[in-house]
């Protein structure tokens, strides 16, 4: 398997919590595990919840459940885990406790987490949170420094050896559900020659197990041996134009309803993204891991063909004309300046792709100035709003309500000149709060599912910003050593679903190496 982390001379750190921690996901777990292909939400130390209102979630916990060093696990080690975050706030590294008021354990088998405010979005953050042992991590003065040796945990491996080249961790024969887990040993190998020699690792069958972006893979993967070596793409978040909507014309949904049919998703996606990637639905969804919150009255999908003769329609249509030379002149008959579209330095195939939007929008009369500024001083321009044009990132989890709520919550933005916290483009809309607002107590998924629907209409009716491909989760895996890998014919987990994969893995019958 690939790198463990713990930057170029790692430490024994076993902190699930440090960002300077060594691979954690098979020693620790948490309370569900939220497929990250279609957002299933799967019991695991946690075997059910109830929202008892919205400020008020209850959650039982598993029973016959040990610590890898044989003590039991309880509902009090939850309450502990969530409680620790309370004191050591730089623990709390996605703001928990600015919506939790308490979190307190009723017995070994249930905790009751009670909020501020409705909080049912929160659900898939207190999923995540990994959960450590009480009679250990009591002891500990300081959560946040603290290197965790023993990584004493309910997870499916615990720790035989480590060293600065590799990590090596061992079937846990106390696992809850040992018997699903077939494979004795994992490896990782410190990647220490950059990522051209990982490429070569790759091609050579050295690793089982990874995630990396890797040109013409098929030639230089696949083809070295078709029948063990193996990869699946599945979509992430949306990659979008972001429009500053304080300016004209990107502040008349009819120009931007052109832009959106103006571009060519398909090359972009075939050259800019090396066909590894999708194109993405304008209603803010991923799909299709997400295709059971799609609103039945949108059609295809909410793809956005290409299709420049509609783009010059809807143009003429709302009062805008092209002059002699062909550029598009505004409402008010004045030619449209050159826009500028930003894009990190260095950042080659969103450059390329740029400059398909530049090609694009050309045809239709709008020039576009593609411009290359560094990341930082790009980030800086996107957060204060000082660009006309850029790529944005928005959604991919499963936390549908931040998937529209970052984009679009007015209380995400600020004035021009101001850092906006996550709404770079400046939507401000009375009916997108309203339903954020309805969304945050909503309890049931009927409920959820309609007021959805209404977020993904007005991204389909108002484009506020224009989704065009879904980035890539890079997953590369060999099937000589062991079979179940989940794919695009068994998406039953993303690639970052290590529980649920390392559950479902089983030795290839066929290898004797």
């Amino acid at each position: 398997m690939g790198d463990f982390g713990g930057g170029n001379a790692p430490q024994r750190n076993f902190n699930p919590f440090s960002p300077t921690a060594l691979t954690y996901g098979f020693t620790f777990e948490p309370l569900f595990v939220v497929n990250d292909f279609d957002c299933e939400v799967t019991p695991w130390l946690g075997t059910s919840y109830t929202w008892e209102g919205p400020r008020k979630l209850v959650v039982k916990t598993r029973s016959g459940v040990t610590w890898s060093d044989g003590k039991p696990f309880s509902a009090k080690d939850v309450a502990f885990t969530f409680n620790m975050f309370k004191k050591s706030p730089a623990l709390d590294v996605n703001g928990l406790w600015g919506k939790l008021s308490s979190v307190e354990a009723q017995g070994t088998s249930q905790v009751t987490f009670s909020f501020k405010e409705p909080a049912v979005p929160t659900l898939t953050q207190i999923a995540d949170i990994l959960i450590v042992p009480e009679h250990v991590w009591s002891k500990v003065p300081d959560p946040a420094k603290y290197t965790n040796n023993d990584a004493i945990g309910t997870g499916p491996y615990t720790v035989k050896s480590m060293n600065g080249q590799q990590l090596l961790l061992e079937r846990n024969p106390k696992y809850w559900q040992a018997d699903k887990v077939k494979v004795q040993e994992l490896m990782f190998r410190k990647s220490t020659g950059g990522a051209e020699v990982d490429k070569l690792r790759l091609s050579r069958g050295e690793y089982d197990w990874n995630a990396m972006f890797v040109p013409e893979i098929d030639k230089t993967y696949v083809a070295k041996d078709p029948e063990n070596n193996h990869y699946w793409f599945p979509p992430g978040a949306s990659i979008s134009i972001y429009m500053n909507l304080t300016k004209a014309p990107f502040d008349d949904r009819e120009f931007r309803r052109a832009v959106a049919y103006a571009i060519d998703r398909d090359e972009i996606r075939n050259k800019a993204q090396f066909g590894y990637v999708e194109t993405a639905s304008q209603t803010g969804l991923v799909l299709p891991g997400q295709k059971d919150w799609l609103a039945s009255g949108i059609q295809n999908s909410g793809k956005i063909p290409y299709d420049p003769a509609e783009a010059k329609r809807i143009l003429a249509a709302a009062g805008y004309r092209t002059g002699a030379d062909g550029k598009l002149l505004g409402k008010n008959g004045r030619p449209l300046p050159a826009f500028s579209y930003k894009v990190p330095n260095g950042w080659v195939d969103w450059i390329q792709a740029a400059q398909i939007i530049q090609r694009n929008l050309a045809a239709i009369g709008v020039t576009i100035d593609v411009q290359t500024p560094s990341a930082e001083v790009h980030d800086a321009d996107r957060n204060s709003g000082h660009f006309d044009m850029l790529f944005g990132v928005h959604g991919g989890g499963c936390n549908i309500y931040q998937a529209y709520d970052h984009p679009l919550a007015s209380d995400q933005t600020a004035p021009i000149g101001k850092p906006a916290p996550t709404n770079y483009v400046r939507w401000k809309d009375p009916k997108t709060d309203e339903l954020l607002t309805q969304l945050a107590g909503a309890e049931d998924e009927a409920t959820q599912k309609r007021i959805v629907g209404e977020l993904e209409q007005i991204m389909v009716d108002q484009f506020p910003v224009v989704p065009l491909w879904y980035g890539a989760q890079w997953f590369q895996y060999r099937s000589e050593k062991a079979v179940g890998w989940p794919s695009a014919k068994d998406p039953y987990a993303g690639p970052g679903d290590a529980l649920l994969i390392m559950t479902k893995l089983r030795p290839n019958p066929k290898y004797h190496g």
